[in-house]
């Protein structure tokens, strides 16, 4: 008997909605016969494939603790009246369907900072996503992780969630089919290590330009670059780059294009990956599937993640960071058995597989 399933995609077009983004996808190839609904923004132009799929707009914003906010919701969701209604990370205060969701880390929990946001503000805004996140573990029928770690964390952080979380993986791209296309900027040139993403704290870019400051010094013609949208956390990253003795050295691009993105993964000679918390980590990956040797923080998922496709270490000893960047960086042997351990890693993951898992948590869920 077909059910109706309505799925939180309001992510979709963030820097953490590829998830939800695949998961639609697949999920159109591998459950032809449930109803889905898929909440998306106003101005987001997403449309299904499938027949039984279908698109509604929802105006209420994300991680928003006004109460009209959050009673408006879930009226929405009472009048959409799910079998199961997938979130992520969190849904309305008031709403007590049938429910999964997915935890994608517990990042938030440890390394947000303040930013712009006055410290009394950011401190109530805390409180209140703190209690969001364990209502909405307490209320789930069925919870879903990217990694056995994150699974691990949240069952330790809220015992009576044991027995309702399921793992199920992320997975990396192809490499990307566009034709690459170098970025016009005057001092890039070879050879260089990259990283991309945002430069939120827990990325741990400050300790990465620490260590490029040690390579630097026995490898003056080195260059440093750093892709990643401008936003608040990145010009506080410049301005510390700024004080740097290698600042020459260290460039960053700003939201590159796919053209663009795929040059660097082709062309630098080793991708870092420095983060202090990742609930799965796609870039990683992502440079295997280009044939780029990785460099990699030992911390939470990255090594369940990368498995021995990368050159780990401690992310907190810039010394051992700048020992190992420089480590695949000279070593040929090394870089050449990276890159081949990095073709069959990065082909353990399937998006696929993880839209079949997932539809097996709604049955779960379904049958609780």
């Amino acid at each position: 008997m077909s059910k109706h399933i309505v799925i939180d995609a309001r992510i979709r077009r963030s820097s953490t909605g590829r998830y939800v983004d695949r998961l639609m996808e697949h999920l159109q190839d591998v459950d032809t016969t449930n109803r889905y609904t898929v909440l998306i923004e106003p101005d987001d132009d997403w449309h299904p494939k499938a027949v039984n799929f279908s698109t509604i707009k929802c105006t209420y914003p994300q991680f928003s603790l006004n109460p009209l906010h959050q009673i408006g919701f879930a009226w929405q969701m009472y009048r959409l009246n799910p079998d199961v209604a997938h979130f992520l990370n969190q849904q309305p205060i008031f709403y007590f369907g049938n429910i999964v969701t997915t935890t994608m880390d517990l990042t938030m929990l440890r390394y947000t900072r303040p930013g712009k946001t006055p410290l009394p503000i950011f401190w109530i805004k805390m409180a209140g996503y703190r209690f969001l996140f364990w209502w909405s573990h307490r209320k789930s029928k069925q919870i879903i992780t990217i990694s056995d770690y994150v699974k691990e964390e949240l069952t330790k952080k809220y015992p009576f969630i044991k027995g309702r979380v399921t793992t199920t993986h992320c997975a990396s791209e192809p490499p990307l089919k566009v034709e690459s296309q170098k970025l016009k900027v005057e001092s890039l040139r070879e050879p260089f290590i990259f990283a991309v993403g945002t430069a939120f704290p827990h990325k741990n870019l400050e300790r990465l330009i620490k260590a490029f400051e040690k390579i630097h010094d026995s490898r003056p013609e080195l260059k440093l670059v750093l892709a990643g949208k401008k936003e608040y956390h990145y010009e506080q990253l410049e301005k510390f780059a700024d004080k740097s003795p290698a600042r020459d050295n260290i460039i960053f691009t700003g939201f590159v294009p796919d053209e663009q993105l795929k040059w660097l993964y082709e062309h630098a000679s080793v991708y870092v990956f420095p983060s202090l918390s990742e609930g799965f980590g796609l870039p990683g990956l992502e440079a295997m599937a280009h044939d780029l040797p990785v460099a990699s923080s030992n911390a939470t998922s990255l090594p369940e993640i990368n498995g021995d496709a990368a050159h780990y270490f401690d992310p907190r000893d810039v010394d051992d960071m700048a020992a190992k960047i420089t480590e695949v960086l000279e070593d040929e042997g090394l870089r050449k058995e990276l890159i081949k351990k990095g073709r069959k890693q990065r082909k353990k993951f399937s998006w696929r597989k993880m839209a079949e898992q997932t539809l097996g948590v709604y049955r779960k869920a379904l049958r609780d």
